[in-house]
Parts: structure tokens; sequence; C-alpha cells
């Protein structure tokens, strides 16, 4: 997923000087919002425009609001799938042939189609006619394959002086971002729009075996993989951050064109669609080609949220993995959404408890027991739309359990329960959440993240020049609250790595 932080040379320039005035935490953003323009059409597609004109560049930030949350089921993944598919172009871009790939496609797909049908048949399946089907199937993906220009979306991109082009899906989301010189602007509206009103699934079935081998080195043959993947299994019980955001290997090995053509269908609407440009760009100019291009993606309604929440959690849930490899742990506590008032809270326990070298759990764990190697929290995983987890991950020294560093940390949390955070600690704590939202707005690319992730988040982009009041407003009484709401043992879910012999 993207880290939605970093803006403008210029702003930054003028948020430096502060520091040096010693004003920085008072900055007054009103400046920087003067600068954005936002409109939308239609159809509902948002955009927020930023100028920025001491560089001839753009950097253009698009998000769909839809990740593994809104997969369907028997289908998780497909958000993730269809990320990579986004990349596969239209039927201008990437063909070399659209009418003869169009025909060999629809061959390749009728030959999956009663490929499928035999090997669900499983032990009844016929073995000549499936060694018959097989070799047909993989005789029409070469034939397939030969209409194909090889990753012409990116190569355009590239010819045409685009850098940093890329895509991330979460469970909250997925981002599609590039940037391009000032005189490309009409050619990013023209590609970026395209592929999503036109995509071709073109090499499908080829790119859904390289998503099994994300899965493999990523989950079943990586030890952290498989203790995260198995964390978020216990600790939700209804609601889909549970569920792998790749999906199952047997999920994968059954996507079907259909599959995704109703996924892409249902979520990749105008309306569930915000781009943020950032730079040399004139904002007028920028409304008359988004109407041009993104104005001929359909109306539809936006889809709903998810509904389902996990009920309050009334037990220690606890698993422990046995590999062959050093023992890790990983601890979460439930916490209701980033949405929530007291999300600059979470951030702030966060930041205390385990965000760099002074926190307590490293001051602690490693720079005084010596009972482990690194130590952190994280405020929201795996996502923040919805309810979550607060996280603590931590890998012990040499000789050293899991078990042992749970003890230390669960020591660190009692004492932020029972003694109130000094009032230089909160201060600190301010300071850095300060500087590390403006460190996030020093690039256009950075700026065109947070702008497109406060929109959807919480449906209004200027609350991301809202931020550092919420965070001056944090008292010691709001931080001792809600970690006593939160670091309770039967809101618990602990996961470790035991290490065992070879």
């Amino acid at each position: 997923m993207l880290n939605r932080k970093r803006t403008l040379v210029t702003v930054l320039t003028f948020i430096c000087l502060g520091v040096i005035c010693g004003s920085a935490f008072a900055f007054d953003f009103s400046s920087v919002e003067d600068k954005i323009t936002e409109f939308t059409l239609d159809n509902g597609m948002k955009f927020i425009v930023m100028e920025d004109h001491s560089a001839p560049v753009i950097s253009f930030v698009l998000q769909a609001n839809v990740g593994g949350s809104d997969d369907p089921k028997d289908a998780m993944g497909l958000s993730h799938f269809w990320e990579h598919m986004a990349f596969k172009g239209t039927s201008e871009i990437g063909t070399k042939d659209i009418k003869k790939e169009r025909k060999a496609l629809k061959k390749l797909d009728a030959v999956y189609a009663e490929l499928r049908l035999e090997q669900d048949k499983g032990i009844k399946a016929d073995s000549v006619k499936l060694q018959t089907l097989e070799e047909s199937f993989e005789a029409a993906k070469e034939e397939a394959e030969s209409f194909v220009e090889i990753a012409e979306f990116s190569l355009i991109v590239e010819q045409e002086g685009g850098v940093g082009l890329n895509a991330g899906t979460g469970y909250d989301n997925t981002t599609y971002y590039y940037s391009f010189p000032s005189n490309r602007l009409e050619l990013w509206f023209y590609l970026e729009s395209s592929r999503f009103s036109d995509p071709v699934f073109r090499q499908f079935y080829k790119e859904r075996d390289v998503i099994q081998e994300e899965r493999r080195m990523g989950v079943e043959s990586s030890p952290t993989g498989r203790m995260v993947d198995e964390f978020l299994h216990a600790a939700f019980r209804a609601h889909p951050y549970g569920l792998a955001l790749i999906g199952e290997m047997s999920e994968i090995k059954k996507y079907t064109k259909e599959d995704m053509l109703a996924h892409y269908q249902k979520y990749y609407v105008a309306s569930n669609l915000v781009a943020a440009i950032v730079g040399d760009v004139d904002p007028k100019e920028a409304e008359k080609f988004a109407k041009k291009y993104f104005g001929k993606l359909p109306k539809k309604d936006k889809p709903k949220n998810l509904i389902i929440v996990d009920p309050v959690q009334k037990a220690t849930r606890r698993v422990v993995i046995p590999e062959k490899s050093q023992p890790m742990l990983l601890m979460g506590f439930q916490r209701p959404a980033g949405t929530h008032p007291d999300d600059v809270v979470y951030d702030a326990i966060a930041d205390y408890l385990g965000q760099g070298r002074t926190s307590l759990l490293y001051k602690n764990l490693v720079n005084e027991q010596k009972i482990a190697t690194n130590a952190m929290a994280f405020a929201s995983f795996p996502g923040s739309k919805y309810a979550c987890q607060f996280g603590i991950y931590v890998i012990p020294a040499k000789d050293i359990t899991a078990a042992e560093c749970e003890t230390g940390v669960l020591a660190q949390i009692d004492q932020l329960l029972n003694e109130p955070i000094p009032a230089e600690e909160l201060e600190n704590i301010k300071a850095r959440a300060k500087a590390n939202l403006i460190n996030s707005l020093a690039s256009r690319n950075g700026m065109a993240n947070n702008l497109v992730g406060y929109q959807t988040l919480y449906g209004d982009w200027r609350g991301l020049f809202k931020s550092l009041d919420e965070v001056n407003a944090v008292t010691a009484e709001d931080i001792q609250r809600v970690a006593k709401e939160m670091f309770v043992n039967t809101r618990m879910t602990v996961a470790s790595i035991e290490t065992i012999e070879e």
C-alpha cells in the first residue's frame, strides 16, 4: 500500500521558514488551500487540483474506493488481481490486432470453461479428456499471447517522460499513481480513463499464475507472512480484514473473467473514483480534459460500505506457530475505525509506545533489557476504514522467546496505564506528528496521495489541513483514557513464532 505522507516544494519552504521562526506548529494552511480547485463530473467522479508552477511537472494519483475488504466471497484477492490487470492495456493499447486478439481470447475462455467443468468433477474427471483440454488450453493461451504488445501501457508512460508508474492495493482502497511533464496533461487523461473505461483482460490466466507465485513467496514460504496471516484469521471473526488480501490459493486458481468483470463493473464506477492532480497545471484545462475523457464513464450509484462489524472480543486469542526460523511476536488490540474522533489519540499512543528509538518499547526492550532487536507499534492494522487492530511487533534477541518479549511489552503497557504521560513527552509526540505531516507534504506525489486519501476516507480533503488542530488538542488524559479502553486482555490477539529445531 501507498505511503500517504509527503507536498509542494514551495509549501515546504514556507514550513521550514516557520520552523526556523519557531511557529511551524501554528502554520496557516489557508495559503495552500487557496491553490486547490475541486470539481465533480456529472457521473460523480471527483477531481482535486492543486497548482504549483515552480517546476514543469505534474503528479497524478487516482484512488478507487475498493480494496480487499470488498472482494466477493470465494474470490478474495480479486481487487489485488484487478490492479494487475489494469496495466494490461485497452483495445487500442497492448494489442497488435484487437479483432484477431478478441477472437483468440474468446476461444481461450471457451476452452478454459470446458477445462474447469472437467476439473470440478474431482475424482470423477476423465483423465484423458483433462489432458487433452489442458493441451488445448495451453495452445489457446499461446495463440492469444501472439497478439499482445507486452507492457505497452507502461512503455508509453516511460517514453513520454513519465516516472514512478505504480499502484497498490490494500484492504481499504486501490491507488494508481505516476508523474508526467506538464505538457503531457492530456495524455494522462487519455491513458488513465482508457484503462478504466476500456479494459481488455488479456494475459488473464498468465497473470493469475503470477498472483499464485506472489502468494507462495509472500505467505506460504515466509514465516513472517504466515504469522501475519494466522494473526488476522484469529483477530477478525466476521470482518474480511481477517481474510488474506491476496486471496487463498484455492480461490486464486479458480478466478474467472466473469468474476473479474462483475467486480470491475461494481466498484470501478465514476462515483467510486477520486483523482488528485498536483503541479504545473491549469485547473480549467484539467476540468476540460476530465469531462472529455473521464466523462464517458457511466453514471452509477456509489457502492455501499460494508456493514459487518466484528463483535467485541470476549477472550484473549492466541496463535503459536512452530517454524524453523527466529521467534517473532505480533500483538493486536481491538480499536475503532480511523474515522473515530479518537483516531489521533491512537496515533499518539503508537508513537509513545513504539515508534522510534526513544519510544517506551525500544528503550526498555531493546536498549535496557536487551531482550529484543526491534520493537514497534502501529496505530491501525490491516486497514483503517473499518474497526481494526492496534498492533505491536517485536523481534526477540538471540536465545529470547516471544513469550518473554510479550511479558516485556505488557509491562510497558501497564506503565502507560498507571502513569500519566509526562508533559514533555506529550509535546514531543505532538512535535513528531506535526513534523511527519509536514514531511508527508514535501512532494507533489505526497500531496496528491494525502488529498485522495482524506477525500476517500473522510469524504473531504480539507480534513488534511485541519489535522494539526486535532494533534494540538490531544491531552495526557485522552491518552490514558483511550489506552485503558483498548489495552484489555480480553480484547487482545497474540500471534508468535516458536523456533523449532532443524
